[in-house]
């Protein structure tokens, strides 16, 4: 009892059977197609331990002379052929499907997850390790039951020969009983050594996917700082330390193999020397010694499938750590919100003896406190890194603030659920992200069941409508990754629309205007105004005259509010305010 207690326990602390189980439960979903490919699998065992045997006999009455025993044997290997490839196909058939179900499961539970990740786990992560691992070993799991199922028929077909080999001669198989564990010994030394390599190579091409992935971002910054022999150089070294340990890696294997190699010829050697002793002394016919020796290289392959298992466990284990760590919320926290529900949100929310910073040895914002109203304008300004844009990052619940709290209709947002929050918040930036799509279709991803009427007329508002009928696809114009096929200002006015149609409560302007001419300025500003009223606006502004006419203006230094008014009591009263604006003011001067 106490035997079997201890083994049931190592087996629930095995690495690879947690692995299975996790990964059962995206397989499991697809019961039908893996009932199948497991009788499949089944019938292909049963079959490969049979025909061998078979075969064994065919080669006897061949040597013996005894043909007409060998007819029904020969016909009896064909029916069995046949429905080993009737079985092959059906089972190959589920298999396909199981891996095309179970990777797609993977794949979508890790993209939904990964929506739901703290801010802060993204920012200090390389886009390198989300691709890596959701592209390309989410496979090494979807395709795991497959081909364990696989290669245990082809270990059982062997088996099946092991088996004909004890029935022509004990002492030949006890020779190759030992010849397996002493080739056994060498595979297994050069997996772990070829494992310890490959994950140290999986970190590194982590890395060289994330640079790749920047390079292929800022393409066109990097033609334009003519930092290409630059960005090269830096590529080409990190491409040059991976494909080091990608070589080194190799090598281990092959130098192992090299071993294992000359060992089986010489095991090669000693079965035909025991085998010529064997014969000599009346222990084995020749008849038996040319069926043994034709077996033997089936003997090898016994192994190099038992070794083949070890090796996709292996990868197996290595894939699915890197894998369900993305979906360990310890080492991936997620995002936290409450159960609270509001069906309508009004607008109104309040900054209440705030605190929070990115690092806890710095703070950025300081015991901040503020109300907004529904459906008012309110424009925050300062110098750059006073922490404008954070206000927005912990509105939005981006980030949790350290202490204080933050209220959407009086209610603290860390009550309040997703839908709550997000739902009624839409933030435009400075570079907004518009997907490879049509305009049509970037707008309709906050709003699926949108109508074409609604669609419409919030362009209109967006001040966008009469630009995408001057298209030759109108709305249904593919505008490129990233919107590169749009100006800056047509890509703030399809943010507008889009929180339009998402019909936002509260929209967040961050930067929206401040790389802009001042024509498309002009084009944003009157968007935004003919949004005012309807919406509770807040607006971050780097140019002060862009929100001049604001309701109210709120002055940001150092994570603390250090005045606010409207644009002419603060230009009076705000030496800070003042300082900034005349500073503007001077360079507009310069640039005329």
């Amino acid at each position: 009892m106490v035997i079997i207690l201890k083994t049931n326990n190592t087996l629930k602390n095995n690495e690879t059977f947690i692995n299975l189980k996790k990964s059962w439960a995206y397989t499991k979903k697809q019961k039908k197609q893996f009932t199948v490919f497991l009788i499949g699998s089944l019938v292909l065992s049963a079959i490969g331990a049979v025909v061998p045997i078979l075969g064994a006999q065919a080669l006897l009455k061949i040597t013996g002379n005894l043909l007409n025993q060998l007819i029904y044997i020969a016909l009896a290997i064909f029916a069995i052929e046949i429905f080993r490839n009737i079985a092959r196909y059906f089972s190959r058939k589920s298999s396909q499907v199981l891996f095309r179900e179970t990777l797609l499961a993977i794949q979508s539970d890790i993209s939904r997850r990964m929506l739901h990740f703290e801010t802060k786990i993204i920012d200090s992560t390389s886009s390198g390790v989300f691709i890596d691992r959701i592209t390309k070993d989410t496979n090494d799991i979807a395709d795991i039951f497959s081909q364990i199922g696989s290669i245990t028929t082809d270990i059982i077909t062997n088996i099946g020969i092991m088996v004909a080999i004890f029935i022509v001669n004990k002492y030949i198989f006890l020779f190759f009983i030992i010849a397996i564990i002493i080739l056994f010994w060498f595979k297994k030394r050069r997996m772990k050594k070829w494992f310890e390599l490959d994950k140290e190579y999986r970190k590194l091409n982590e890395a060289n996917t994330g640079l790749m992935t920047e390079l292929i971002r800022g393409l066109r910054d990097i033609k334009v700082l003519n930092a290409g022999k630059n960005i090269t150089k830096t590529i080409d070294n990190k491409l040059i330390e991976s494909n080091r340990k990608r070589y080194n890696m190799n090598n281990a294997y092959h130098l192992y193999n090299l071993f294992s190699g000359s060992v089986q010829d010489f095991i090669d050697l000693a079965f035909i020397l025991l085998a010529i002793f064997l014969v000599g002394n009346k222990l084995l016919t020749i008849t038996s010694f040319v069926v043994l020796y034709m077996y033997r290289s089936k003997i090898f392959s016994l192994l190099d499938y038992i070794s083949q298992m070890m090796e996709v466990t292996k990868r197996f284990d290595v894939s699915a750590g890197r894998v369900f760590d993305l979906l360990d919320e310890e080492k991936y926290p997620k995002e936290t919100f409450g159960n609270k529900h509001l069906d309508k949100v009004n607008g109104d929310f309040e900054f209440k003896n705030v605190n929070f910073g990115y690092k806890e040895d710095r703070t950025i914002i300081k015991d901040l406190s503020f109300k907004i109203k529904a459906n008012t304008t309110t424009a925050f300004v300062g110098k750059s890194g006073s922490g404008k844009s954070t206000i927005f990052g912990l509105l939005t619940k981006l980030y949790n603030v350290n202490d204080g709290e933050i209220l959407i209709d009086g209610v603290n947002i860390n009550e309040l659920d997703e839908e709550s929050i997000r739902g009624n918040i839409t933030v435009i930036t400075q570079s907004p992200y518009i997907f490879n799509f049509s305009i049509k279709d970037n707008l309709k991803i906050v709003n699926e069941k949108a109508s074409e009427e609604e669609i419409i007329k919030a362009c209109k508002k967006a001040a966008l409508h009469d630009f995408i009928m001057s298209l030759p696809d109108k709305y249904d114009t593919l505008i490129g990754e990233g919107g590169v096929m749009l100006s800056g200002g047509e890509r703030q006015r399809l943010a507008i629309a889009r929180a339009l149609l998402k019909k936002s409560e509260i929209v967040l302007f961050d930067e929206a205007t401040s790389s802009l001419d001042n024509q498309t300025q002009m084009e944003i500003q009157q968007a935004i105004n003919n949004i005012k009223g309807t919406n509770t606006i807040l607006i971050i502004a780097h140019r002060l005259s862009t929100v001049m006419d604001s309701e109210r203006i709120i002055v940001i230094n150092e994570g603390m509010i250090v005045g606010e008014g409207t644009h002419k009591e603060l230009y009076k009263d705000n030496k800070l305010y003042k300082e900034l604006y005349e500073k503007e003011l001077t360079e507009n001067v310069k640039e005329e």
